[in-house]
């Protein structure tokens, strides 16, 4: 029996280590061939380690070639232009897994002879015509590095461009700098300049001047247009960002694409909200008026792992208070084909929150290019799209999607595809969090779940005014609390839709009460002022004026309905201002006949601060707008060291 035991023990752990999972410490490899000028690359990398339930792992590739050129390919080749030493860096990314991504050193290397040809065509970073484009190689994850690159390029034309290029991150709106820039490399002579200044982008003062036209003596002029259109540019992305950097380009020829690669480590104290979405913003000022500023936002979502079939919201936290049923909601599906082959159709079906309505469907852009399909002619490349109550659905149909792994693909974003669309809030606008999700399908493959993409309000604070009435059931004592008279004012969430705590402070109008104390009659015969009174009776009272705060820090409320509220909580009442006076009255017959009289004195005066406290448990309901707007209130309140009830009648508006 034991020894049955003890190979059943080793079964297990022999099972427990064949499952283990490879660590991800293990750096990666840069493996060089090299052939005079021309360098094969590929990397060893540590096993992949899949996510469950995720596609197939693995990895993609981003490699500086220490040139200013670079490539995405997962086995690139580089013929370099010049001998001399250039440093080959790789930054590999993990798709679909649990571990850390690897690191790896530069590998230096050595050209000594040129022999193969290095001119590359016209690469596909920028789109259309403009002058500057950012990309990375991954998206941004806690913790993790990234590489940003900044490419600029000759607008056009025979001659040469010098300008300034600025770079801004780390966005004022998170409370956490999201990114701190590590290394810059830069290999077309870019020169750091300050950019706390308009006079940092340029090395002349007649950075927006052009040339008179006459004379030989011309003179510059100031285009005023052009300087306030540049100067109120830059004061919004200092309002924007904590962070700027800035460098100044020196004569671009024509035809030339230049990049700068900026390290950038991600902290730890990054917003860790997978949902969020962070930019990074580029401007070319170009020292030429007659050639236009450019600038390229880069909108990345943060991410838990590295999934590049996701869903994002653009300005996902709203302000309740400034939202209309108008508002627009700008959402992006973001797919790429990881697989081995080509896809000709991707389907994505879209979950449409309640609160959305999906008729209002605006589609902004989409990628691959096509036409859309109620207009295309048989087996024509198109988009179709669906809109149904609570789903939209997008079908790229008939195109030519590369698979990440398909033999021969070096650029990866020949793989990759997006829609941008647009749709405005419903009728019955909440003030909840709101959740939409993506299924993306390549072909006939299992579908692929996006992350889910969160709207949500800003908590936001409603201030209230308070009148009310207090009315105690004791008629001889002063009682504690809410008086007659009060006025308040509270503090809670706006127009809320969860139970929600509301704090409240009331400063109570003074009040007055008078005590009997004793009486005795009386048969002696005085003199009150020039008269003669035969004093028949003596009455002695207590006077007593109390000014109270009532101080409410813990109230839970809950609106059931637009109309009907109920709330909860505990009161603090204290007596901050107390005067007692004695008052004496005297009855009195006028000698030697007459109706009788009656005299009265008040008498000293004791006051004292802060004489006593007591708590409260109360109830109440609310009836009106009790989100936002006026309403009427009823509390019953039940003191707990000087045992009595009241009841206060109130009126609020919560602002």
């Amino acid at each position: 029996m034991f020894r049955y035991s003890l190979y059943l023990l080793l079964l297990v752990q022999s099972v427990q280590g064949q499952q283990k999972p490879a660590p991800d410490t293990i750096p990666a490899v840069i493996d060089v061939e090299m052939e005079e000028n021309r360098a094969a690359l590929k990397a060893s990398l540590r096993p992949l380690r899949q996510i469950a339930g995720a596609p197939e792992a693995f990895y993609s590739y981003f490699w500086e070639f220490g040139d200013g050129t670079f490539s995405f390919a997962p086995q690139p080749v580089h013929a370099y232009k010049d001998t001399g030493n250039y440093d080959i860096r790789l930054y590999a990314t993990n798709n679909y897994d649990d571990g850390k991504a690897p690191k790896s050193k530069p590998r230096r290397i050595r050209v000594k002879k040129t022999m193969y040809a290095a001119a590359p065509a016209p690469s596909a970073f920028f789109a259309a015509s403009d002058m500057l484009a950012m990309k990375v190689n991954r998206m941004p994850k806690p913790g993790e590095e990234m590489v940003a690159i900044a490419g600029y390029r000759h607008p056009g034309g025979t001659g040469n461009v010098s300008g300034s290029l600025l770079l801004y991150y780390n966005e004022k709106q998170f409370a956490q700098k999201n990114f701190v820039l590590g290394e810059e490399r830069a290999y077309a002579g870019e020169r750091k300049v300050r950019a706390d200044s308009v006079l940092a982008f340029a090395p002349m003062d007649d950075l927006y001047a052009s040339p008179a036209l006459a004379g030989p003596s011309a003179v510059r002029w100031i285009d005023p247009v052009r300087a306030t259109t540049l100067t109120n540019m830059l004061a919004e992305k200092k309002a924007l960002f904590r962070e700027q950097h800035a460098w100044r380009v020196e004569d671009l020829k024509a035809g030339e694409e230049k990049f700068i690669f900026l390290s950038l480590e991600t902290t730890p104290e990054m917003i860790k909200d997978t949902n969020a979405v962070v930019t990074i913003s580029t401007i070319f000022i170009p020292d030429d008026p007659a050639i236009p500023v450019s600038q390229f936002n880069l909108d990345m979502q943060i991410v838990a792992s590295h999934d590049p079939n996701r869903m994002q919201l653009k300005n996902r936290r709203m302000n309740y208070r400034f939202v209309s049923k108008q508002k627009e909601l700008s959402y992006k599906v973001q797919f790429q084909n990881t697989g081995k082959g080509p896809a000709s159709k991707v389907a994505i079906g879209i979950a449409v929150p309640g609160m959305l309505n999906g008729q209002s469907l605006e589609i902004m852009d989409y990628s691959p290019k096509c036409v859309l399909c109620d207009s295309a002619y048989e087996r024509q490349s198109c988009l179709d799209t669906i809109v149904r109550q609570d789903s939209i659905f997008f079908v790229f149909n008939n195109i030519y999607l590369k698979g990440m792994q398909q033999e021969g693909v070096e650029d990866p974003d020949s793989t990759k595809g997006f829609v941008k669309y647009r749709v405005r809030f419903s009728e019955e606008l909440k003030k909840l969090p709101f959740t939409s999700q993506a299924a993306i399908v390549f072909d006939k493959n299992e579908p692929v779940i996006t992350n889910r993409s969160k709207g949500r309000f800003k908590p936001g604070l409603s201030p209230g005014i308070i009148l009310g009435y207090g009315k105690g059931f004791q008629k001889q004592e002063l009682p504690f609390g809410i008086p007659a008279g009060t006025l308040g004012v509270s503090v809670s969430a706006y127009a809320p839709y969860r139970p929600y705590f509301q704090a409240e402070l009331y400063m109570s109008l003074q009040e007055k009460n008078e005590r009997f104390i004793s009486s005795r009659r009386d048969q002696r015969d005085t003199a009150i002022g020039n008269g003669k009174y035969i004093v028949r009776l003596r009455e002695e009272y207590e006077i007593i004026q109390r000014t109270t705060v009532d101080v409410v820090p813990l109230h839970l409320r809950y609106n059931i309905k637009s109309w009907l509220g109920v709330g909860a909580g505990a009161m603090l009442s204290v007596v901050t201002g107390e005067k007692k006076q004695v008052k004496k009255v005297v009855e009195a017959m006028p000698i030697p006949d007459g109706p009788p009289q009656k005299f009265q004195h008040i008498s000293g005066s004791d006051t004292k601060s802060f004489t006593a406290t007591n708590a409260a448990l109360f109830a109440d309901i609310n009836l009106g707008m009790v989100r936002a707007g006026p309403s009427l209130g009823v509390r019953l309140l039940q003191y707990l060291k000087d045992p009595q009830q009241r009841l206060f009648i109130y009126g609020i508006w919560r602002l």
